[in-house]
């Protein structure tokens, strides 16, 4: 009896690892959800790839949801990358990530980012980088070529000086005792891009030069107002509020003085009766005096075309070859002379159009006798 609980227990203990193996392993392969530049993401825009790399080699990664949260994480002896800038709303919130210790690597920054975090650089002119890096900074030599697809090109402003690699794809420069690196791409850090020529190298080499990193890519827009309404209010100039009400006035009185009231439509008989003939003559001598022989050759064409289609049992716009296939076999023509007439070039003399009328009519009568 002792001997057959033992093996029940055994059988149990197997089992219950089993089990817990396999929620282990379903639990790290799961995919986890996430926007661009999202350390948790494994999807093709998330960065978790890079991330368990860090953590593999040793660096604490920090993931930071706002400001507050990487304020509070913030050392001297702290790398504090900031990625998705365009989230970061307002000014307020750029200054508190400026006056934070520890260095900064900044991501693909706006303008307003750059203005604040990143004084020292601006914009440089629009150019294809080259994936060699061309520069002495360590991290660039490590990685070698890369591919940073789409990226800005930054320039160093009057009085500061840069290390600039993949020709002012990356950056970086002092701030008194603080160093900061930009980068003008962020898409060589995704899952997606992250195994391609050498990004892997330059992005593990950036983000991983001190021992602790705090990760700041903000998923959803930040410090802006609650009332959108009011937040799209303050972007409009006080000029063009003053000009906007003044449009407002001038296009009033030009509905005042405009707006006379009609009296009721009255039906009025023409004085002539004008024949369809002479409206066809008329057009005829319009097209004759402008030398519109294209334009008069369509018109036949359509009208013939218009009216063949429902005699031969075809739709309402029949494809060219049905139609022209339908009237060879009524009237036993050539297909290519009957495409000639039907859908050829226009007539290149005033002989040549008056005979296409007329072979467009023949043509016609033939159907309908046929």
């Amino acid at each position: 009896m002792t001997t057959r609980r033992r093996t029940w227990l055994w059988v149990a203990a197997a089992l219950a690892v089993i089990v817990a193996v396999s929620a282990v392993g379903a639990y790290l392969t799961t995919p986890r959800p996430g926007g661009r530049m999202d350390p948790n993401a494994t999807g093709p825009q998330g960065t978790h790839a890079l991330v368990a790399l860090l953590r593999h080699r040793g660096v604490e990664v920090v993931p930071a949801a706002t400001v507050d949260d990487v304020a509070l994480q913030a050392r001297p002896d702290t790398l504090v990358l900031v990625a998705q800038t365009p989230r970061i709303a307002g000014s307020e919130l750029m200054n508190r990530l400026a006056d934070l210790p520890g260095d900064l690597l900044l991501v693909a920054p706006d303008a307003l980012a750059r203005k604040a975090l990143a004084p020292g650089i601006r914009s440089g002119p629009a150019r294809v980088y080259t994936h060699q890096p061309d520069c002495s900074l360590r991290e660039a030599q490590q990685a070698g070529a890369v591919d940073l697809r789409t990226t800005a090109i930054y320039v160093a402003n009057k009085g500061h000086s840069l290390e600039s690699c993949y020709d002012g794809a990356l950056v970086r420069y002092r701030d008194g005792k603080r160093t900061i690196t930009v980068i003008g791409s962020e898409t060589f850090m995704t899952n997606a891009d992250l195994a391609r020529e050498g990004n892997a190298a330059l992005a593990m080499n950036l983000a991983g030069t001190s021992d602790r990193l705090i990760w700041y890519a903000p998923q959803h827009v930040q410090g802006a107002k609650k009332s959108g309404k009011a937040a799209i209010a303050g972007l409009i100039p006080p000029n063009l509020r003053w000009l906007f009400w003044q449009m407002c006035v001038a296009l009033a009185l030009a509905a005042v003085w405009k707006g006379r009231r009609l009296g009721p439509l009255v039906a009025e008989q023409l004085p002539v009766v004008v024949r369809a003939s002479e409206t066809v003559e008329g057009l005829g001598r319009l097209y004759r005096s402008h030398r519109a022989r294209d334009r008069a050759a369509a018109a036949l064409r359509t009208a013939a075309l218009r009216r063949l289609a429902p005699r031969l049992g075809l739709g309402p716009r029949p494809e060219p070859p049905a139609l022209v296939a339908a009237v060879s076999i009524r009237i036993g023509a050539h297909p290519d002379w009957l495409w000639h007439l039907l859908f050829g070039p226009p007539p290149e003399s005033d002989d040549a159009l008056v005979a296409l009328a007329h072979a467009l009519d023949d043509i016609e009568r033939q159907v309908t006798q046929s």
